[in-house]
């Protein structure tokens, strides 16, 4: 268990930033939304979830059948519903059971992320948390992908998650995690924590998926320390409608030859806000980072941040921002930012902006595509990002993820 001292430390770095806004995005009021909920009945398998859950689940990854899955986890609103391994070397569990279970959790819990980041980090440190511990352990090769799922189901609600993922050296772990909410949820504060340690030698693959309602506001807070020789994969697909979603995840590459990727994958339907970004901090020979960005605005405001900073000699990374505005009425802004402060890096970025090439759609229209079907594919086309190293189940995951929103387009 935590440390009182520790506890206390946190809790007062967090009160002091209660009211501190985030660098980025718009500024919301947690008081007008719900901060206590009733507790949620347990269950002993997926299959207990209602069929609408398990429909809205489905559609970010999470399959209640379990097939080629690894382990599950499940939160409905503050609870953790079930949480399981089906693995040898997978551990799997409620993060509060592993802050208890655990003296060394506190070299994990709120290292990376800071409590006084902001006012969501601090309320996340100063109320009810729940959330998931996953743990590689050192060696283990987990060869399907673990679900995960946080779960929506109350109207006006804060949902509060804190994460902890540590892949042990040598081990190699791959998740899906996804968000969504009830049907009938309009709106309602998603605050999500999560702290990442790919260990010396070790691959971790992360893809979250979101299926908000309208009226959602998103304020995840990531953070990953990368190890020697180490792999970071982070994906992230968002193509339903949001009203607010501001993140801007980190890696900081510590071991020699690390390698860090982000990739991202949104549409803006008209009301929605994006302020999205990813960063990288090189800061040891011969890391090797990539960050990609496909966003589509349909109407929406969408902020396409990316940091890359060079701290050592004989470092290379690359960053890429692409858009594509669809609709008169939305917005793109995309913000490449490159920083070197000591020579022998070698950072690059490029950032495109722009509409569909009528030339293209005339080009299949000419093949005898009608005009709607042509600006589908080449929509669908533009989305498509080739993840290396993507096992084969999280790459049909991102796929049909991606396809299903093409279609609702």
């Amino acid at each position: 268990m935590l440390e009182q001292v520790m506890i206390e430390d946190i809790r007062r770095r967090a009160e002091a930033a209660k009211d501190k806004k985030a660098a980025y995005g718009n500024d919301v009021d947690l008081d007008k939304y719900l901060h206590d909920v009733p507790i949620r009945e347990r269950i002993t398998t997926l299959g207990e979830l209602s069929a609408g859950i398990r429909e809205r689940a489905l559609t970010i990854g999470m399959d209640a059948a379990e097939a080629y899955r690894s382990g599950s986890f499940f939160q409905h609103d503050q609870t953790v519903v079930i949480s399981k391994s089906m693995q040898e070397g997978l551990e799997v569990m409620d993060i509060n059971d592993a802050l208890e279970k655990y003296d060394w959790m506190k070299d994990y819990y709120f290292k990376l992320v800071q409590p006084d980041q902001d006012k969501y980090t601090a309320y996340s440190a100063t109320h009810k948390v729940a959330g998931y511990f996953i743990r590689a352990l050192p060696g283990a090769k987990i060869e399907f992908p673990l679900q995960a799922c946080l779960y929506m189901g109350r109207e006006g609600m804060i949902q509060n998650v804190h994460n902890v993922i540590i892949a042990e050296e040598g081990s190699e772990l791959h998740i899906i995690s996804g968000c969504t909410s009830d049907a009938h949820v309009t709106q309602g504060v998603h605050i999500g924590i999560s702290e990442f340690y790919v260990k010396d030698n070790a691959k971790l693959t992360f893809t979250m998926i979101h299926n908000w309602a309208e009226n959602l506001i998103v304020r995840p807070r990531s953070s990953t320390r990368i190890g020697k020789n180490a792999v970071f994969m982070s994906n992230y697909v968002c193509m339903r409608p949001v009203k607010d979603i501001q993140m801007y995840p980190s890696s900081i590459m510590e071991g020699e030859n690390s390698v860090a990727r982000y990739n991202t994958v949104v549409v803006a339907l008209k009301g929605s806000h994006m302020d999205l970004g990813s960063k990288a901090v090189l800061k040891a020979k011969g890391c090797k980072a990539e960050l990609i960005a496909r966003t589509i605005s349909r109407g929406g405001y969408i902020a396409s941040r990316g940091l890359i900073e060079g701290d050592v000699p004989d470092t290379k990374a690359h960053l890429e921002c692409r858009g594509l505005l669809l609709s008169d009425e939305g917005a793109i802004y995309a913000v490449p930012e490159l920083l070197g402060t000591v020579q022998g890096v070698d950072l690059s970025h490029e950032a495109a902006v722009g509409k569909i090439n009528e030339e293209e759609i005339q080009y299949l229209m000419a093949r005898g595509v009608d005009s709607d079907t042509a600006t589908a594919l080449i929509v669908r086309g533009f989305l498509e990002v080739d993840i290396e190293g993507l096992p084969p189940a999280l790459q049909a995951e991102m796929k049909r993820n991606i396809e299903l929103g093409g279609k609702g387009m």
